[in-house]
């Protein structure tokens, strides 16, 4: 069928069936679009006043084509009638594509931000497993967010999280649980940091402490009650030491490693055998397990060594539950309940009666002791100049420690005496 040059009816548009483009008439640019197969649309064709140069080095002004709809669901009229509402904008010098992928940019950029807290918790939550050595870490997060956060802000978009619901969140448990809320609110303001970065809101964090909350809320250090890990008395520990000799399994023989060798219980419990070597006497703790993410060279005095000695060497592990797995954070904790030692002692507090040793029974400068503990150095300039680890040193201590710990103590003595001029010279 020819092209029409006078208006199409609505009939002919009903008989129209060949493939091609026809001209609907009354408005500039408007046609009826048939696809192979028969299927029609309507099309509005019109200049953007955008110019290009063709291959031939001639301008030419680009078109555009405008879907408005198919027919006959949008019928003759009601193309008509669309295509004269672009053309008055056309007129108005607005390009309605244009116009319309704006405002899709606009409608989705909206989407975007509406992401709730739950959503954005989850997201970083996720990283920071993958970046934590071990997946605690990573649940810890989930289950103070979960607790304190989710029920204020869970259901709420990132984009409307302002300083009044922060407060709703950490005013209630700020004096009571303080450290809690400490790390409640550092998570929130990761979470919201991490929503800023990835386009979900705008504006400063409402979680962020210097300069915001800090104004509203008292310093924890103020009001945190420090509840330090109840620690065995110095002159307790070859008499305790006497009473965990007579107990068999793994817990405590880790226990007992764990006290020899003044090491965290979870770097004790994960012990692996290509981590020791007997002949050197030496343990070597690889960065990924360390909780300062360096490698940590542990000297071995001669009880840990012959307590490493007596374990199974065939396994990949040193220490291990009856079940045949690694023994749980719990493991040691129970071993000290059934011995009614939990009211005066935690695993890792026998850290500190080691750290406490050093420092009232013993010369052993500052350097030396922390690093026997593994304390980072917080010192930039310090840590930047301490180019060795003091293992030799630290030998003579750790030797010191295990013969303290392992002697019983004479009947009446108390096993005080100092042996500051042994160590004087480290």
């Amino acid at each position: 069928m020819p092209r029409q040059t006078k208006p199409l009816t609505a009939l002919e548009v009903k008989r129209i069936t060949q493939r091609g483009l026809y001209a609907a008439g009354e408005v500039p640019g408007l046609y009826l679009q048939v696809a192979k197969g028969g299927t029609r649309s309507w099309v509005l064709r019109y200049a953007t006043g955008e110019t290009r140069v063709a291959a031939s080095g001639k301008p030419f002004k680009v078109r555009r084509d405008m879907g408005l709809g198919s027919y006959p669901g949008v019928t003759l009229a009601q193309a008509r009638e669309k295509a004269r509402a672009v053309r008055e904008k056309l007129d108005a010098g607005i390009d309605p594509v244009t116009e319309r992928r704006a405002s899709d940019q606009t409608r989705r950029a909206a989407e975007l931000a509406r992401i709730t807290f739950a959503d954005a918790a989850a997201a970083v939550i996720k990283i920071k497993q993958a970046e934590s050595r071990n997946q605690k870490h990573g649940k810890q997060w989930q289950a103070t967010l979960y607790t304190y956060a989710f029920p204020t802000l869970g259901k709420m978009a990132v984009s409307d999280i302002e300083l009044v619901h922060i407060k709703q969140v950490l005013q209630p448990i700020w004096e009571t649980k303080t450290e809690t809320a400490t790390r409640v609110r550092q998570r929130i303001e990761a979470v919201l940091s991490w929503s800023t970065v990835n386009g979900h809101r705008n504006g400063d964090n409402p979680a962020r402490w210097k300069g915001n909350l800090d104004t509203i809320l008292p310093a924890p250090s103020k009001v945190a009650k420090v509840e330090h890990h109840r620690a065995m008395p110095i002159d307790s520990m070859p008499t305790f030491w006497q009473s965990l000799e007579k107990r068999t399994g793994d817990a405590a023989k880790c226990l007992a490693f764990t006290i020899l060798t003044g090491c965290r219980s979870g770097e004790a419990r994960g012990a692996r055998w290509d981590e020791i070597d007997l002949a050197n006497a030496t343990w070597a703790i690889p960065a990924s397990r360390m909780k300062a993410g360096k490698e940590h060279r542990v000297p071995l005095s001669a009880p840990a060594l012959a307590l490493l000695k007596a374990q199974p060497q065939s396994r990949e592990h040193v220490f291990l539950s009856p079940q045949g797995k690694l023994l749980s954070d719990a493991a040691m904790t129970a071993l000290l309940r059934r011995m009614k030692e939990d009211l005066r002692a935690t695993v890792h507090g026998f850290r500190s009666t080691f750290r406490d040793w050093m420092a009232e029974r013993t010369g052993t400068p500052h350097e030396v002791a922390e690093a026997a503990l593994a304390h980072s150095i917080r010192n930039g300039t310090e840590a930047a100049y301490r180019r060795s680890d003091l293992y030799a040193k630290r030998a003579r201590v750790m030797d010191q420690w295990a013969t303290f710990v392992t002697t019983p103590a004479p009947a009446g003595a108390g096993n005080v005496a100092s042996i500051r001029g042994e160590v004087t010279g480290l």
